[in-house]
């Protein structure tokens, strides 16, 4: 009976950890290309609020789930833009900058949001990769949305054009020396720009993963602060879009732990465990402040370095 149980826990968690892992993923991924370029950007938690509004409400209107997660990545971009542009300008601070963002992000999200809280619409579907197993459990653990692997692709993409390409190159050069970027002509604040934009699309497609598929709603408490996680989990992976994959999951499989204890009938401190991918953030925090790894590997240009 107890070996039943910590199966069900076991596949719960990894089914969990998957879905709840996905969004975490490209919030991630945009932070580290804009982090990679020297730029801090806070506001991720309003274009993932954003996206997932956007992306609702254009799935609701087209009757198409894709066309509305490509929506979402546009009003990622946008919000990306406007960061990006804003901060190009003198005296102007990156941190206070993503902050005024994310509070514009989700509050055009939560006005313009209202008429869609009620309605359904058409979401994205799993790939069923358990069915073949014959057990049920593990069956439902395994329904993978496409999202997932796309966001592996990016990152492996992403990893590989860091160390490969000269665009990659450019970036790393801007986050880490703004007057060696400068110095063979490249326009610091365009990358910066390009990156940040490109990172708030990411974070959109993230919104539209929570709305469109889990939980496969739009409702004015959706994110519940894991576009501001994944800036943490950014710095536990070391601004490794690699590594991102693993902390997502990692974050991913702590936010799985209260359903997946509820799955087998322990109730008993669930809102307790339902906290764990806070308290995981904050002592991940704590590590990174005393992490000689993460000391190192921060680019150089980033604000917490000055």
């Amino acid at each position: 009976m107890m070996d039943n149980a910590l199966f069900t826990v076991l596949i719960a968690m990894l089914g969990g950890a998957i879905r709840v892992s996905t969004p975490f993923m490209f919030v991630a991924l945009g932070e580290c290309l804009t982090e990679k370029s020297g730029r801090i950007n806070l506001g991720l938690e309003g274009n993932l609020v954003l996206g997932a509004m956007v992306a609702y409400a254009i799935s609701f209107h087209t009757g198409n789930a894709w066309i509305g997660v490509l929506a979402a990545g546009a009003s990622g971009l946008v919000l990306g833009a406007l960061h990006g542009y804003i901060c190009k300008l003198p005296k102007v601070n990156d941190i206070a900058v993503g902050i005024a963002i994310m509070s514009f992000g989700t509050g055009v999200a939560f006005f313009f949001g209202k008429p869609y809280i009620q309605p359904s619409a058409p979401r994205l579907d799993a790939i069923r990769l358990g069915d073949w197993t014959g057990n049920s459990a593990l069956a439902q653990a395994l329904q993978v949305n496409p999202l997932f692997f796309v966001g592996i692709f990016l990152a492996v993409a992403m990893s590989w054009a860091f160390a490969n390409t000269r665009w990659g190159l450019i970036v790393r050069m801007t986050g880490d020396s703004a007057a060696s970027a400068k110095a063979i002509g490249v326009s610091v604040d365009w990358v910066r720009f390009l990156a940040t934009a490109a990172g708030g699309f990411l974070a959109g497609i993230g919104g539209a993963f929570l709305s469109l598929y889990y939980p496969g709603s739009w409702n004015q408490g959706l994110s519940s602060g894991q576009g501001l996680m994944a800036v943490a989990l950014v710095i536990f992976a070391r601004w490794d879009p690699i590594r991102c994959i693993w902390a997502a999951l990692l974050f991913g499989a702590a936010g799985a732990i209260g359903p997946s204890l509820q799955s087998v009938g322990i109730s008993q401190g669930y809102y307790f465990f339902n906290a764990a991918p806070y308290i995981l953030t904050l002592f991940i925090m704590i590590a990174s402040a005393r992490s000689e790894g993460a000391a190192r590997e921060v680019p150089g240009e980033l604000s917490m370095t000055k």
